[in-house]
């Protein structure tokens, strides 16, 4: 049986003490939200989470951004924040929700099995007068963790492509609609904006209020209104893969997993000279 995405501040709270528990702050920002969550985390988060920073745990060697990193460097990097097998896993970030489902999604990939979000992320938990601590993380013994990639999560240009060709798969994409239409640039210099012929377009923003994803009700109406077949195989797709996963904790919440996510998205498609990029709805 699939893990709920998704716990409440109270549950969390009752929790927080736990030693099966690791809380992390997965917040990144676009650049021009003009926020560094660096500083932020070290201004106040909750007490004991951990720091993911999503261009820290990569693939180095990829010139895309915020790649996967390969299985043997994901688990590195956890056993050194102090996550082991075993454990439960809340992620949270402090738009309420933005780059945690991201976050959550890559130790999905990687083999985690109890892994959620916070709802509403750090500023529900502050407005539910919870605590807060500042300060660097604190010091976590080393565990074991065990990485292992489900190949089937992730989609490459290749699988984008068959899928597209083929009609294997709906894709969907969590962009703006001024930027799937073309009508808007990127936020990434030089880079066209515009979509993947045959994709649908269901902007992340349309779907969360309040920094939380909105009913699955009406989940399911706005779905249907982009276009999408709920029948049918998804694969989500964004501008750098990290709103892609919000539509992938959405589907997952109205009971119609994704079939994968494309970690390259927006950023690798119309950086290529071999792709068609459509414009219009």
């Amino acid at each position: 049986m699939t893990t709920p995405p998704f716990v409440s501040t109270d549950w969390l709270a009752e929790r927080l003490a736990a030693p099966d528990i690791v809380v992390v702050d997965g917040s990144w920002y676009l650049p021009a939200q003009n926020r560094d969550p660096e500083a932020e985390y070290l201004a106040g988060h909750i007490p004991g989470a951990v720091r993911f920073d999503i261009d820290t745990v990569k693939d180095t060697a990829s010139p895309l951004p915020h790649m996967l990193p390969s299985p043997e460097a994901f688990a590195s990097a956890m056993r050194a924040l102090g996550i082991g097998d075993g454990q439960t896993i809340v992620i949270y970030d402090g738009a309420g929700l933005f780059s945690a489902p991201r976050v959550w999604w890559t130790f999905r990939t990687f083999g985690t099995r109890d892994v959620r979000i916070l709802e509403g992320g750090l500023p529900a938990w502050r407005e539910a007068g919870l605590p807060v601590e500042e300060g660097p993380q604190r010091p976590r013994a080393r565990r074991h963790f065990t990485a292992r990639l489900d190949h089937g999560a992730v989609a490459d240009l290749t699988d984008v492509r068959r899928a597209l060709a083929s009609g294997s798969a709906q894709l969907l994409d969590a962009r703006p609609a001024e930027r799937f239409r073309g009508e808007a640039p990127e936020p990434r210099p030089g880079l066209s904006s515009g979509h993947m012929p045959g994709a649908l377009n269901l902007p992340a923003t349309a779907i969360i209020e309040n920094g939380r994803l909105k009913s699955p009700e009406a989940i399911r109406a706005a779905l249907t209104e982009a276009g999408v077949d709920l029948a049918r195989p998804v694969i989500t797709t964004c501008g750098s893969g990290v709103t892609a996963a919000i539509l992938t904790a959405a589907l997952e919440t109205v009971g119609k997993p994704a079939k994968a996510l494309y970690d390259g998205s927006w950023t690798e498609w119309a950086s290529r000279d071999d792709t068609e990029i459509a414009r219009g709805t």
